[in-house]
């Protein structure tokens, strides 16, 4: 698929300046990807995808990195309302992680929007230690100023009591003042375990899953709104992704 200038007749796919640039595979194919990867419930892995279209995994893997790409938060909504916020590992057994202390295992940390006992809207992110030089301007780029925060009480929290004038902090009890981020955790970790068993790109699934959670209740137009996005993003090629 091409268009033509009128005046010089350059020819340029129609695929050119959105994340369907030079994919090599038929466009059909793509949009099934991003089909499943949108509305399938827990979500879709490569080998099924795979499976799916008729297509190399490592094809089906690449191009779903990219549809990731788009699933990136805009920050453009940031949580309201009733805020919490802790971290977790992602990894194997290390006995050098105990406690905050992190191994070899990836550190994430969660915030979520409570509505009623439940989860209504969620973000995490990859970070380097649970200090607040890391804390803070995660929760600064998601959270709303006037929500009413919740977390911990680790002192990585304590700085961002500047900028969040409703931060409280509690003691977790095994996990019982923050019952419902702790069950977002473990259905993430469960996700991850169950759908793709390990990764190497880990904010890109973090993106993946908060994206899809986000928008459970879009049915049908969640598709239509992965769509726009791939479209409006600027290319990204394949040996640009970056392995976090």
């Amino acid at each position: 698929m091409s268009r033509k200038c009128s005046r010089c007749n350059h020819q340029e796919s129609v695929t050119s300046y959105s994340l369907f640039h030079k994919v090599k595979f038929p466009i059909l194919k793509a949009f099934y990807i991003v089909y499943y990867m949108s509305t399938s419930k827990k979500g879709i892995s490569s080998t099924e995808l795979s499976r799916k279209l008729g297509l190399r995994q490592k094809t089906c893997w690449l191009f779903k990195r990219k549809v990731m790409e788009a699933m990136e938060s805009s920050g453009k909504f940031p949580l309201q309302g009733k805020v919490e916020v802790d971290e977790t590992f992602i990894g194997g057994k290390d006995k050098k992680s105990i406690g905050r202390k992190q191994g070899k295992k990836k550190l994430i940390v969660f915030a979520v929007e409570r509505v009623g006992k439940g989860v209504a809207r969620a973000y995490g992110k990859v970070i380097e230690n649970a200090g607040s030089k890391q804390l803070k301007p995660f929760m600064k780029s998601v959270i709303d100023e006037n929500a009413n925060v919740k977390t911990d009480q680790w002192r990585g929290y304590r700085p961002s009591k500047k900028e969040f004038k409703k931060l409280i902090q509690k003691k977790s009890k095994n996990g019982s003042n923050f019952d419902s981020l702790h069950r977002f955790i473990m259905g993430f970790k469960a996700w991850l375990r169950g759908i793709h068993h390990s990764v190497d790109h880990l904010q890109a699934y973090i993106n993946e899953y908060c994206y899809r959670y986000n928008r459970h209740l879009m049915n049908g137009d969640i598709f239509d709104n992965l769509m726009i996005r791939l479209v409006n993003h600027e290319p990204v090629f394949y040996q640009n992704i970056k392995v976090s």
